[in-house]
């Protein structure tokens, strides 16, 4: 970033340490009339989930943990920023290559987290090094694993889709509100739905939600595991194995399938569990724009 550029947007990031924890911070600025506006994420390096961590939610666990089983094509991760995103994808990758001892190479728009075990990459816009250049210099490096920080344009998508066709196992993220919107956000990408099928072995779409004690809310007593401590958990809709090949078949990418669990679906086994507050939905907040509500 250049400190003394005031009139344009402008990104960057950068690792520090805060109480012996390392963090990446990713900052964006906006000019207005009377000063800049910053934001900075703050995105843990340290600490290593596994699949498990993710969600409190045993089927979304197991959805995700079948995601594992395969060594080739193509896996999207959809939701908002601040959804856990990153945190997924660098899950998934570390579980696959403990499982495969596969090599793994990234290619961001920053890193989002370092790791000494992963090839990783920084797209340079500045210089002209995009997401498809680095792609295709990927593709030259003999991986095993691809991982792409956003699918942008239509030649980061097909490259994508060439990766894995050739025996690669790809996984990325993609602008998309929910599970359907991802496959209507490939085709618009102009990928064509045979390859689509022959591809796409996992969809997922996240969203981040604060969970609360079942038992007592967070009113809990100390004899009640810690439980009353803030905490977040991951609600996953996922499509993967028949249920996305019969959507991809589909003439209506909208038509649900009795196995195709949605967001709203976990929002409400969540409340009826006690796990989330009724809070979440008041006021007819939709599953697709909830997040909004959390913040």
């Amino acid at each position: 970033m250049d400190i003394g550029e005031r009139r344009l947007p402008q990104s960057g990031a950068m690792i520090t340490v805060i109480n012996h924890d390392t963090l990446s911070l990713r900052m964006s600025t906006l000019p207005t009339p009377y000063n800049e506006s910053l934001v900075i994420r703050l995105l843990p390096q340290n600490k290593t989930l596994s699949i498990s961590d993710l969600s409190v939610f045993d089927e979304a666990v197991k959805s995700l943990s079948s995601l594992l089983n395969y060594e080739n094509g193509l896996i999207l991760v959809s939701g908002p920023t601040g959804s856990g995103k990153t945190t997924t994808l660098y899950t998934l990758m570390a579980a696959l290559q403990k499982r495969y001892h596969a090599r793994i190479i990234t290619l961001e728009d920053p890193i989002e987290k370092r790791n000494e075990t992963f090839v990783q990459m920084e797209v340079n816009e500045k210089a002209n090094f995009t997401y498809a250049d680095g792609f295709k210099a990927i593709l030259r490096h003999d991986p095993d694993i691809v991982m792409i920080g956003e699918i942008r344009d239509e030649e980061t998508a097909k490259l994508a889709v060439r990766a894995s066709l050739t025996g690669h196992l790809v996984l990325s993220t993609v602008h998309a509100s929910d599970a359907a919107g991802t496959l209507r956000r490939l085709t618009e990408l102009g990928i064509p739905r045979f390859d689509l099928r022959d591809t796409l072995v996992g969809v997922i779409a996240e969203r981040l939600v604060t969970i609360q004690c079942p038992e007592c809310g967070n009113n809990c007593s100390p004899e009640c595991a810690n439980r009353h401590h803030p905490k977040r958990t991951g609600i996953f809709e996922i499509l993967a194995g028949r249920p996305l090949q019969e959507i991809l078949s589909s003439d209506d990418q909208r038509s649900r399938i009795p196995q195709y669990k949605t967001i709203e679906d976990y929002l409400e086994e969540g409340i009826a569990s006690g796990w989330i507050a009724k809070e979440i939905l008041k006021g007819g907040v939709s599953p697709i724009d909830f997040q909004k509500k959390l913040d």
